[in-house]
């Protein structure tokens, strides 16, 4: 934090010649269990890390809205009056996204300043950590915070999502900001997405000594390409043929009507939200009686799920999922929307080494590229740093 604060400050004061009015940060999220079943309405167990995006913001004396950030070279301007989805394009649509979502959520845009923003951030992009949210949710926190709007963490949640659904073009659901708003300390955040109640679950990794290794497979990914939009089109499509709002109103005992009604595509991508949502609420139920070593089963069939029903997973993501178990992790999965990005992997403190050593060298026998492996712990959500 120290160093992205000193980044951020840096380059605040090099493009804009001032020094921001105060400094931001919110974390990147992993997703423990509970993929592709937020935007169907059901159950996500997420958690913040120890991954950070910073932002130091001031406002102006105009209305005029400035971008910079340490990734890229230009400094993006718009005038707050053309500030809408349609005028906005590449990385600068998160930030400025928020923006203009925060007007469609209460805020009087045609009464409050411009600002300057520059952004820097530890979170690895397109590894499925949620960078963008990252973004997205220490943004609005600056802004929920110099222009006044007292608007709490749930709604800037909901602004988030909004942002990336219509500025960046994205079909996600809120899980994401909910978490990097939401978090806590070596807890999970359990998350109902269609009544948005949140709860604190301890995950109780840090007494049980484990530790959360993520393995980015440098296979990028982007949630508004095809794969991911396809996959939502499925879940409506299923949910419609079926006769309910959404997915999130079937249970496990509701399966075998579905094969019987949807093609064979259609019903695999509803079986794995409908077992996934069942999954999320074991896995809580678990750690709440046995604790956090029994929930590995469940992180495993939850890939499984992944691999075969959704079909989202790439081979790069099955070899440290494979690689990651038979070294001694308790349980693996991909995590994030898929077609790439990272796997994680329960493993006890101890083997942090032997299962890194195993997958560098699965993947360097397959020929794949060289991943990215580092442990990250539950974090506290977004926060004025200064």
């Amino acid at each position: 934090m120290t160093d992205l604060s000193q980044t951020v400050t840096e380059g605040f004061t090099s493009r804009f010649d001032a020094s921001p009015t105060g400094l931001w940060s919110a974390p990147g999220r992993v997703n423990l269990i509970g993929e592709h079943t937020d935007y169907n309405d059901g159950f996500v167990f997420p958690f913040a890390i120890n991954r950070r995006t910073v932002v130091g913001l001031g406002l102006r004396g105009d209305r005029l809205l400035r971008v910079a950030s340490s990734f890229a070279e230009e400094t993006v301007e718009l005038p707050l009056d053309d500030l809408t989805p349609e005028n906005l394009a590449g990385w600068s649509a998160y930030p400025l996204g928020v923006a203009w979502a925060l007007g469609q959520f209460g805020a009087d845009l045609s009464a409050l300043p411009g600002f300057d923003v520059f952004i820097d951030s530890d979170v690895p992009i397109g590894a499925g950590l949620s960078s963008s949210a990252a973004i997205e949710s220490a943004v609005a926190v600056a802004l929920n915070d110099l222009w006044q709007l007292g608007l709490d963490r749930r709604v800037l949640a909901r602004v988030g999502q909004l942002a990336e659904n219509r500025a960046v073009g994205a079909p996600t659901g809120i899980m994401d900001q909910s978490a990097s708003l939401l978090g806590e300390a070596d807890s999970a955040v359990f998350l109902d997405c269609r009544s948005l109640d949140a709860e604190v679950i301890p995950l109780g990794f840090d007494v049980a000594g484990l530790e959360l290794l993520i393995i980015d497979t440098r296979v990028s990914h982007a949630h508004s390409t095809g794969g991911y939009a396809s996959r939502r089109a499925s879940c409506e499509l299923g949910a419609r043929m079926l006769g309910v709002t959404s997915l999130r109103d079937l249970t496990v005992d509701d399966l075998a009507r579905a094969q019987k009604v949807l093609d064979d595509e259609t019903f695999r991508r509803v079986r794995h939200v409908v077992t996934e949502n069942q999954r999320v609420q074991d896995t809580v139920r678990t750690l709440r009686e046995q604790g956090p070593t029994a929930i590995g089963a469940l992180l495993d069939a939850s890939h499984v799920s992944m691999r075969d029903d959704f079909e989202i997973s790439v081979p790069e993501l099955d070899l440290a999922v494979e690689t990651a178990r038979g070294a001694g992790a308790l349980g693996a999965r991909m995590t994030g929307g898929g077609f790439g990005g990272a796997a994680i992997a329960l493993t006890p403190r101890a083997l942090i080494p032997a299962v890194t050593a195993a997958v560098t060298a699965a993947f360097a026998a397959r020929g794949f590229a060289v991943p990215d492996l580092f442990v990250v712990r539950a974090a506290d959500g977004a926060a004025r740093e200064q």
